[in-house]
């Protein structure tokens, strides 16, 4: 089992239990986590696939944009959290509205 294919399983796996937890969950912080899940299988992907067969080093440029991914996604989960805690503020739940909060039971 090569390395590239052993990214892509556990990319592929993270995927999948990162949209999982979006769907099933009201919670918008758990969506917010969900939503980093998801980044993390992509960032793997994305690795896997910058990674050559056989070569001394592997291609820079998958490496680069997983990392301005990286940048990106913290600043975009700093934002998700802050307007959480704002909405949390002023409606006094973590949901939206119209959605039941007791299926994160």
């Amino acid at each position: 089992m090569s390395t590239a294919l052993v990214y892509a399983l556990c990319g592929a796996s993270l995927v999948g239990v990162g949209l999982y937890g979006f769907i099933t969950r009201a919670h918008l912080l758990r969506r917010i986590l969900a939503f980093n899940i998801i980044g993390s299988g992509i960032f793997l992907l994305l690795g896997g696939a910058g990674s050559r067969q056989g070569a001394v080093s592997p291609d820079p440029v998958p490496q680069a944009v997983i990392i301005t991914g990286i940048v990106v996604a913290l600043s975009l989960t700093a934002l998700a959290v802050a307007l959480l805690v704002r909405l949390v503020e002023d409606t006094g739940r973590a949901t939206l509205p119209g959605e039941d909060a007791s299926r994160d039971a």
